[in-house]
């Protein structure tokens, strides 16, 4: 059953992203076209940065058969140029939970609820204390959200640490993990268009959560999705695992003498 929403007391950015949608769902569901969305804009942005291998081959056979649904790429082009105007107008947003929400997506069939932005700002502004201070000792720290949704919580983290005078994309690695795929691919989506270095695994946290030496090398696993932000590839990111591995090296060494 297709879905139409009505836009009210929205952004300029959000009715446009809606009117835009709305066009899309004249014969298939709003949470239909949601899906295809979401997923080709994040096979679109983890492909621009991953040019080869299996999960790049795989990642473009889905992006072309959501286009081919979504009847061609010019819709799509337009809703991601909404949500890219809309967080460079206001970054202190969940963007895309916010609309998830008010499309009543959320009442799909697994009854999700995403925490409002305002609560996880002030859990952000809580706890940004002790990220800070670690970022001071060792010069960046990890920040994990396990049941990451949309991603707001992180993003608040990466906006109260901006407003510290701290540089997040270069100081912080966001670390998200949700069972629901295309919660963790909106996370996805939003952390990348904000610059943030990490990635974002689908799987249960519960019995399949992240594993490895280092937060920096992650070990993925049997039943574990990996989306790795295109800002995880810069060259201080980069670096940072070079250091890493070797400091790595070093202690194993230790260890075996």
């Amino acid at each position: 059953m297709a879905g139409k929403i009505t836009a009210q007391s929205i952004s300029k950015s959000e009715k446009l992203f809606l009117d835009t949608f709305n066009s899309l769902c004249y014969s298939r569901s709003s949470w239909q076209v949601w899906t295809d969305f979401i997923t080709a804009t994040a096979c679109s942005l983890a492909n621009a940065v991953d040019r080869e291998g299996k999960s790049h081959d795989e990642r473009e056979k889905e992006y072309k058969k959501c286009i081919e649904r979504l009847g061609g790429v010019e819709n799509v082009a337009k809703l991601f140029a909404y949500v890219v105007e809309s967080l460079e107008e206001n970054q202190e947003q969940d963007f895309l939970g916010s609309l998830f929400m008010k499309l009543n997506l959320n009442n799909h069939w697994k009854g999700q609820f995403f925490t409002p932005y305002c609560v996880c700002r002030t859990m952000a502004a809580i706890t940004v204390d002790g990220v800070e201070s670690t970022i001071s000792d060792k010069g960046w720290a990890s920040i994990n959200d396990p049941a990451c949704g949309a991603g707001a919580t992180l993003i608040a983290m990466a906006n109260v640490l901006k407003e510290h005078n701290i540089n997040y994309q270069n100081h912080a690695l966001f670390v998200a993990q949700d069972i629901d795929r295309i919660a963790g691919l909106m996370c996805y989506i939003q952390l990348s268009m904000l610059g943030c270095a990490g990635y974002v695994i689908i799987a249960n946290t519960l019995c399949n959560p992240p594993t490895g030496k280092s937060v920096l090398f992650p070990q993925e696993k049997e039943g574990q999705e990996f989306w790795y932000t295109p800002m995880f590839a810069s060259d201080v990111w980069t670096n940072r695992r070079r250091f890493n591995l070797m400091d790595l090296f070093l202690e194993n060494i230790d260890k075996q003498n």
